[in-house]
């Protein structure tokens, strides 16, 4: 009996452990959408892109040499993949945040909780909680209320859509570099993980930033910094919580940066807050619960 509650014990204390970092990787990126969105398309998106690769790629390095872990990992094949993955999901969320309303931008993103749970079912054949289910069935409906209707309030139309468009594909590659980070954590360490994103991003923008190079200005730089520190930070949490949780609860608790978005929106950038956002950010939040509280019991296979 004893042995079962400590078992229960070390198994609460990790998910909690999993959930603050999830949340704190949430808070992180969206902070990392606030940076991309203040500057405003003044820089090129793959500019943006190799900045942020190469402050991560420095940064990154220096912790694997502090801590003498070989950085070239073991399964060369899937980091290169999840890299690749994560490149690309990278490269449409700048966009659309750049094009977007922040609050906007982020709620199009966060339909990658429904494929990373169906990925997740199917590629690492995991065992998905009713309650799990739930909570992203609910945050679902966070997200379509809380977005907005950019297409009739946006006087350019095929503009708005392709945004949608990058939007959602982006969405779809943060999922599949989700379910990589969940295969590699059990081998690799995540610094190795995290080392491979830039170690791909750098080749990917560099040929995008010989042909539309802009030399940053002033505050550019600063927010061009912020974007690589906030973006490791989201990155180094979310992959520690990505090897605490399983893939499909984790991303669901992750909606949490609907809400930060939503808040930096509107003291930040002025944006307008309607009674469906309200509404939406509370199924989003009650997602959120929901999750947390099914980490305190068994997974079950629906």
């Amino acid at each position: 009996m004893r042995k079962k509650l400590l078992i229960d014990k070390f198994k609460l204390e990790k998910n909690l452990k999993g959930i603050r970092f999830l949340i704190g990787s949430g808070l992180a990126f969206s902070l990392m959408s606030v940076c991309v969105k203040a500057i405003g398309g003044r820089i090129p998106i793959s500019e943006l892109v190799l900045a942020r690769a190469t402050i991560s790629i420095i940064i990154t390095r220096f912790f694997l040499y502090k801590n003498k872990i070989n950085p070239w990992g073991y399964q060369k094949r899937l980091l290169i993949m999840r890299g690749l993955l994560g490149s690309l999901a990278l490269f449409c969320i700048f966009k659309a945040l750049v094009i977007l309303p922040i609050a906007t931008a982020t709620v199009i993103q966060y339909i990658y909780p429904t494929f990373t749970v169906i990925s997740a079912y199917i590629i690492l054949k995991e065992f998905i909680s009713r309650r799990i289910v739930y909570s992203i069935i609910i945050g679902w409906i966070g997200i379509v209320l809380v977005s907005q209707p950019e297409l009739t309030s946006n006087n350019n139309i095929k503009e708005t859509i392709l945004a949608i468009i990058i939007a959602i594909f982006g969405a779809l590659m943060t999922s599949l570099a989700y379910i990589c980070v969940r295969k590699l954590s059990s081998i690799e360490h995540p610094l190795v993980i995290i080392y491979y994103f830039p170690l791909v991003s750098i080749p990917l923008s560099i040929p995008f930033v010989i042909n539309d190079f802009v030399l940053p200005t002033g505050t550019d730089w600063f927010w061009i910094i912020g974007i690589g520190i906030f973006t490791q930070i989201g990155q180094l949490f979310i992959t520690e919580g990505l090897t605490l949780l399983p893939a499909g609860q984790a991303t669901s608790l992750n909606y949490s940066q609907v809400i930060f978005a939503s808040i930096w929106g509107v003291f930040i950038f002025q944006e307008t807050i309607t009674s469906s956002v309200y509404v939406g950010g509370f199924c989003v939040l009650i997602s959120t619960i929901i999750s947390i509280s099914a980490s305190k019991t068994t997974q079950a296979k629906i």
